[in-house]
């Protein structure tokens, strides 16, 4: 088999924790997906605002009036989902992002920042909220439209993976202090449909506001090395963690050992 990415991609992943996979699905691939988050949305009819409390501070002027729309679990939704993921386009860079032929599921999330005042995110690492003895969760964020700056995109700090996990605020859900993580100083990640920002549960990272006319539509799946058992009680409620997106687990799911 090819390999999905190149030996400098992998580099690059090692050394700052994100890699930004381009045009990973076809921007009609991508632009199909965005129709079933939204056609999604409008099904759920939630008036519920998953805007954590944290993140008002982050969202400034516009505190008030931040918004977001989300699911968990999307697979079960729409067969869409489903099929994307178990694509070797994304599973085969899986794999090699976290070392090994086996990658499992441990839940996935759509994300819709509404125009002018989608809600940020404060920075933060994915680890306190679902810790891993091994730290091989990762994150793989599809891009269904443009991301730019002004959408409120992705932004990490290249590197701060190798710092290991860090204390946590929890009040307002788990964050980083925000005088010493500031969201501003943090590498943007702008992106295109199509294309998948990974990168490591370790890494510090956040979003800002999207201040655009237009919404922001993501996708997260978070995978693992079956291997890797939690090492707390938490988002055990995911449907799908567990489901095999490529290879076997070794483990035949015993929690032992």
């Amino acid at each position: 088999m090819t390999a999905p990415i190149s030996t400098d991609d992998l580099a690059s992943y090692d050394e700052n924790g994100y890699l930004l996979v381009k045009n990973l699905i076809s921007g009609q691939e991508a632009r199909a997906m965005r129709d079933e988050c939204h056609a999604l949305a409008a099904r759920l009819g939630s008036d519920t605002d998953p805007t954590w409390d944290s993140a008002r501070a982050v969202a400034g002027p516009a505190a008030g009036r931040t918004s977001l729309k989300h699911c968990h679990d999307t697979q079960f939704h729409s067969a869409a989902f489903a099929r994307l993921l178990v694509d070797p386009r994304f599973t085969d860079v899986a794999a090699a992002l976290i070392g090994g032929p086996n990658v499992q599921l441990h839940h996935t999330k759509m994300f819709i920042k509404p125009p002018e005042s989608g809600s940020p995110f404060p920075m933060h690492q994915d680890h306190p909220f679902f810790p891993h003895a091994k730290h091989t969760v990762t994150a793989a964020i599809f891009h269904f439209d443009d991301a730019p700056e002004e959408k409120g995109c992705v932004r990490v700090v290249p590197g701060s993976h190798r710092n290991g996990p860090l204390p946590h605020i929890e009040e307002g859900s788990w964050h980083l202090p925000p005088d010493v993580w500031p969201l501003q100083d943090a590498r943007p990640c702008p992106a295109e449909a199509g294309d998948v920002l990974f990168f490591n549960c370790l890494t510090v990272h956040g979003s800002g506001l999207n201040t655009s006319d237009e919404a922001r539509t993501t996708w997260l799946v978070q995978f693992r090395d079956p291997e890797d058992r939690p090492t707390a009680d938490e988002h055990t409620w995911s449907l799908g963690q567990g489901m095999m997106l490529r290879g076997i687990d070794p483990t035949a799911r015993r929690t032992e050992g």
